[in-house]
């Protein structure tokens, strides 16, 4: 069964390949030497950004137990990030808007160089004070480089099109190809080299602490509404009566938390799925081919996007009921596939059709990123993009905490039947919202903030 890893990750990397070498004129978007610059310029410092989230994640749970520290409260630990997420990251995310987006990537790069110092200790409450650090530059990665890219390609003028370039270019290298280094790297580091699990989180602020020098020589500051007159409080009741009467923004956030929501849960579930009674499986390994999975995704994101037809709002519908579909498999095979009852050994032939099923949803999660980028760049007003875009996560912070809570409370098959279910609902929310995308836009945050003075007496 060995021999079936690298036949999945061979053939995903020959797809990949020929997807990007075989891109034609009518797969390419013509661009100009300014906007090159301007694309490469975030693109490292996105990667590098990526780098530094991406060297973290398989080596926290680790950390925590080698420091003698239970399920339960390394469940606590996890909540703990998401709940600082949800609160904490919520108005500090909401802030890049009046406070400026480059100061907010700035914040980012510190919290979460903060948070890795933290990993030195073993101390619980310092460990979940990085937690709540860790939480805050979540919401801060996932808004304020969003926010600062789409203001910044308005203000200089490139053409509309082009973000998808930049889109598609950010997650197939962020999402997948960074994702991938890290993973080995952060295995050299741990167990080639054998410097501790403390290691990663070192190499990670290393790598924040280059990119956030790159963000203070290289970026100038924008914002989204610096009204001296609006405190934080209005600014909330202002980006909640845009969601509330746009119906395709309100469309966008439920869209948006339905798949992370289960894509978040997916994190949780794929171990236990592949191995039941406990076979081994190279975790590593299995991480590197959901990756290459995501890049083949921004590949055929960045082929559709590059193309007028079909829109994006059409061919994510079709999205939706694939990655629907994909985690299905675990409950069917509970049902066609005698489960083996043998304790250990490799992967069962039931794991080896849920790997695949699993590699189509990161696939689809790799086509998801640069689509519902693009997305909110056409219907989130500008002055409260960060605001809009971080009100989004709480629901989805809601979501994962109760799953993290509840983990164990029901079957891995009712886990991934609700996961299911979410996303047949986006794909239902989305076909509407392809139904209603060309109605015209929302009128602009000034004329709806109720506080905002009239101009004219």
């Amino acid at each position: 069964m060995e021999l079936f890893y690298f036949v999945v990750f061979g053939a995903l990397s020959a797809v990949v390949a020929a997807l990007e070498l075989s891109k034609n004129s009518k797969d390419r978007i013509t661009t100009s030497p300014a906007f090159n610059s301007f694309k490469n310029n975030y693109l490292v410092v996105y990667s590098l950004m990526m780098a530094g989230d991406w060297l973290q994640g398989p080596y926290v749970y680790y950390l925590y137990s080698t420091y003698g520290f239970g399920k339960g409260d390394i469940g606590q630990l996890f909540i703990a990030g998401f709940g600082s997420s949800m609160l904490f990251g919520t108005i500090v995310g909401s802030l890049a808007d009046k406070q400026g987006r480059r100061r907010a990537c700035v914040t980012y790069c510190i919290m979460y160089i903060l948070s890795c110092i933290t990993k030195h200790s073993p101390e619980y409450r310092v460990l979940m004070v990085g937690r709540v650090l860790g939480g805050i530059a979540t919401s801060l990665l996932f808004s304020a480089f969003e926010s600062w890219l789409v203001a910044e390609h308005n203000k200089r003028g490139f053409e509309q099109q082009w973000l998808s370039l930049t889109f598609s270019k950010a997650i197939f290298l962020g999402n997948g190809l960074v994702a991938i280094l890290s993973g080995l790297f952060g295995n050299l580091l741990v167990d080639s080299l054998s410097l501790g699990p403390v290691a990663p989180f070192d190499a990670a602020a290393c790598f924040l602490a280059i990119g956030m020098a790159i963000i203070l020589s290289s970026w100038t500051e924008n914002f989204g509404d610096p009204s001296e007159n609006k405190d934080l409080l209005t600014q909330f009741r202002g980006a909640a009566i845009a969601i509330a009467s746009d119906e395709k923004i309100a469309l966008l956030g439920a869209i948006q938390s339905l798949f992370e929501g289960s894509m978040y849960t997916f994190v949780f579930l794929w171990t236990p799925a592949l191995s039941p009674n406990d076979e081994e499986i190279p975790h590593g390994f299995i991480f590197a081919t959901f990756m290459l999975a995501s890049m083949l995704g921004s590949s055929l994101a960045s082929r559709l996007m590059a193309r007028s037809s079909p829109r994006v709002e059409s061919y994510m519908q079709i999205v939706f009921v694939i990655s629907s579909a994909s985690l299905l498999l675990p409950i069917i095979t509970n049902f066609l596939v005698a489960p083996s009852k043998e304790r250990g050994g490799s992967i069962s032939f039931a794991g080896c059709l849920q790997l695949l099923g699993f590699c189509t949803f990161e696939a689809c999660v790799g086509i998801f990123w640069p689509s519902i980028m693009k997305m909110r760049s056409q219907y989130i007003p500008e002055e409260a993009r960060s605001t809009i875009m971080n009100f989004f996560r709480i629901p989805l912070n809601i979501f994962v905490c109760v799953v993290l809570y509840n983990v164990d409370a029901f079957p891995i098959t009712i886990m991934f039947g609700m996961c299911s279910i979410f996303l047949f609902v986006a794909s239902i929310l989305q076909r509407r919202l392809m139904a209603i995308s060309d109605k015209p836009k929302m009128e602009s945050w000034t004329a709806m903030d109720p506080e905002s003075e009239p101009l004219n007496d």
